[in-house]
């Protein structure tokens, strides 16, 4: 059976999406922790500044634990131009390895590492970034891409 995921399409529509729907596309999937904070608005809108560059050569698509009601927030107020999906399982984060421990001001806690990867078009793994530090990342991608 396919995994489904729930999510907001470039659009702003509910969606279901399974990872075997994206294959024979090239796709930028990145997952982030959370909508609306510094670093992850930031990267996010840095993709969308991009996304002509970026839809040339893949499809992008970001990942958070958060609903898709967040989603859709997040969204409209950055007025973002890809898709969007909610993981609040952690299922697709975890077939990732992006769910972590981390630690912040001495208290542990599980999360996702801020993460990208690109898929080929039979959905495997081409290239991946863990760890990703946002400032300069979606140049990292485009030029990787070509």
């Amino acid at each position: 059976m396919k995994e489904l995921f729930s999510g907001i399409d470039k659009d702003g529509n509910e969606i279901e999406v399974s990872l075997e729907s994206i294959k024979g596309k090239r796709t930028v999937l990145y997952f982030y922790p959370k909508d609306n904070t510094s670093g992850c608005t930031q990267e996010a809108c840095d993709f969308r500044d991009s996304i002509n560059r970026l839809t040339s050569k893949a499809v992008v698509i970001g990942v958070s634990p958060d609903s898709v009601a967040s989603h859709k927030k997040f969204k409209e107020k950055q007025d973002l131009n890809f898709m969007l999906l909610s993981d609040p399982e952690h299922k697709l984060a975890e077939k990732f390895e992006v769910w972590k421990e981390k630690s912040m001001y001495g208290r542990k806690y599980m999360g996702i590492e801020r993460s990208t990867f690109v898929l080929d078009k039979d959905g495997n793994i081409e290239k991946e970034w863990r760890k990703v530090k946002v400032k300069g990342h979606v140049d990292e991608v485009l030029g990787y891409l070509g």
